[in-house]
C-alpha cells in the first residue's frame, strides 16, 4: 500500500502474460542531401533510375559515332560534329523541301499542287555527317546510329501536336532481310504513342535510282489498314527524297477516313 505501480510491460510479466504488440516507431531516416527517401529512408524509384544513368554514364560514356571523340551533352556526338549538323531551317510547310531565306512559306509545287498531307516537318537534311548516319541505321544494322537519330528528333520536333505516330511499314519480305523495320523503331524511341493498323499489301521494288513518276507507280495501292483510322495522325519515315512513299500513305489513310494526316521525317533530301 502506498507502493509505486510497477510499469505495464513489468506488470504483464509477474501475471505471465505476453506484452501487448505495439507498432515499432517510425525509423527516421534524414538524408544527407535533404532530398526525398522512400520507405525505410530508401531513394525513391525515380532518384534510383537517375543514379543508374550516372553510373551507367561512368562506366560507358558516350562515344561520338562520326570521329571518335568523347560524347557531348550524353548524345554519341561529340561537340563539334554536333555543332556541324544539318538542321533543317526554313522550309515548305508542305513538303519540307528547303527553302532560302525570306521566300514564302509554301513552295511553287505545293502551290501548284497541294499534297495530300495538310503538313510536313523534316528534323534534319540528308547531308554529312547524318546521311551516313542514316546509312549505317537503315541498311548495316547500327542501333545506336538509330538511338541518335531519334534523339535528333526530339531536339527538332514539328510545331505540331504528333500523337498517335505512324511508322511506314516494310513488306514481310523486306523485314524479313532486313531483320527490322527502321521507321518503327525510331517511332518506338519517340516518346509518342504509335498506331500500328498500317501495313504494306504488296512487296514493291526499292525505290532508290527511279525517278518521281517511277516511284509513284511503283507505289501505287501498296498499302492498307486494320480496323478504325484515327481522325488524326503524323506519318513518320526515315528520309524523304521526292515524297511519293509519304505521299501515298496519306492518300490511304484519307481514303479510308483520314480527316487530317501530317508528315514528320527524319532527314529530308535537299
Amino acid at each position: 500500500m502506498g507502493g509505486r505501480e510497477s510499469g505495464p510491460a513489468v506488470a504483464t510479466k509477474a501475471h505471465g502474460q505476453k506484452p501487448h504488440n505495439r507498432p515499432p516507431p517510425a525509423l527516421m531516416v534524414i538524408r544527407a542531401d535533404g532530398g526525398e527517401a522512400g520507405p525505410m529512408g530508401f531513394p525513391s524509384s525515380s532518384r534510383v533510375a537517375h543514379c543508374g544513368q550516372a553510373v551507367l554514364r561512368q562506366l560507358l560514356p558516350p562515344r561520338c559515332l562520326v570521329c571518335g571523340d568523347p560524347g557531348h551533352d550524353c548524345f554519341d556526338l561529340c561537340a563539334a560534329c554536333y555543332a556541324d549538323l544539318p538542321w533543317s531551317g526554313h522550309a515548305c510547310l508542305r513538303c519540307a523541301l528547303p527553302l532560302p531565306g525570306g521566300a514564302l512559306a509554301v513552295c511553287g509545287s505545293c502551290r501548284d499542287e497541294s499534297p495530300v498531307q495538310t503538313s510536313t516537318h523534316a528534323s534534319l537534311l540528308y547531308l554529312p555527317p547524318v546521311d551516313q548516319l542514316l546509312v549505317r541505321y537503315k541498311f548495316h544494322q547500327d542501333l545506336a546510329a538509330g538511338r541518335l537519330l531519334a534523339q535528333l528528333m526530339q531536339r527538332a520536333p514539328p510545331p505540331w501536336s504528333c500523337p498517335p505516330l505512324v511508322p511506314v511499314p516494310l513488306h514481310n519480305r523486306r523485314l524479313r532481310q532486313r531483320g527490322y523495320n527502321q521507321v518503327a523503331e525510331l517511332c518506338r524511341l519517340l516518346p509518342m504513342p504509335i498506331w500500328q493498323g498500317l501495313y504494306r499489301r504488296r512487296h514493291t521494288a526499292p525505290q532508290s535510282e527511279r525517278t518521281a513518276e517511277q516511284r509513284r507507280e511503283n507505289l501505287f495501292d501498296a498499302f492498307d489498314v486494320r480496323g478504325p483510322v484515327p481522325p488524326r495522325l503524323t506519318v513518320v519515315d526515315d528520309v524523304m527524297t521526292t515524297g511519293s512513299t509519304v505521299m501515298e500513305v496519306a492518300e490511304t489513310l484519307r481514303w479510308v477516313g483520314a480527316e487530317e494526316v501530317r508528315v514528320w521525317v527524319c532527314v529530308r533530301a535537299p
